[in-house]
């Protein structure tokens, strides 16, 4: 129960400004455009989304904050319908504020062609990056590695090209 109390204490707290504070618009700008480029190079899509804390729904579960977090991050990669691309090849980029944490859903035409362990060690690799406050590099390293393998699996074709099937700008809540 006090893990529960603690949780919602914890998610709640955050002023009403601080996704604003951590994506301040400059970056906003920069990520929407460094999405936009990235999808000129492959058939991917690409979706960026911000939260400070978690609904209440979620910090009354007694699950681990990972399970919490990675359930949060799947619900919301089908509200945002990012598995819902022509090719299957759809990516969101989750990160939640509140408890410094990243998560990496990606639709089944992509996850399908990449080992078991590149998500959770692309999130490894960025988790320093958050934890110092430093959601410029983490976000942007996250886009340019997510834009490797998306270029490495779904690269354009000469004549190509990939109608844009998602917004670029990150959405923050």
């Amino acid at each position: 129960m006090w893990t529960r109390l603690s949780r919602i204490f914890k998610h709640r707290w955050q002023s009403d400004n601080a996704t604003q504070r951590a994506i301040p618009p400059a970056l906003l700008d920069k990520l929407a455009a460094q999405v936009a480029r990235s999808e000129t190079i492959h058939t991917g899509e690409i979706r960026i989304y911000v939260e400070t804390g978690l609904p209440l729904s979620y910090l009354w579960q007694p699950d681990s904050m990972a399970h919490i977090t990675r359930e949060r991050a799947l619900a919301l990669f089908g509200k945002l319908r990012v598995w819902d691309t022509a090719h299957n090849n759809g990516v969101l980029i989750y990160l939640l504020l509140a408890e410094h944490r990243i998560e990496i859903v990606a639709d089944r035409g992509l996850n399908e062609r990449v080992a078991a362990d590149t998500w959770p060690r692309l999130v490894s690799g960025m988790s320093t990056a958050f934890k110092a406050g430093d959601y410029e590099a983490g976000l942007t390293q996250a886009v340019q590695q997510v834009t490797a393998l998306l270029q490495q699996h779904f690269t354009l074709r000469a004549g190509q090209s990939n109608p844009n099937e998602l917004p670029d700008t990150p959405v923050l809540n």
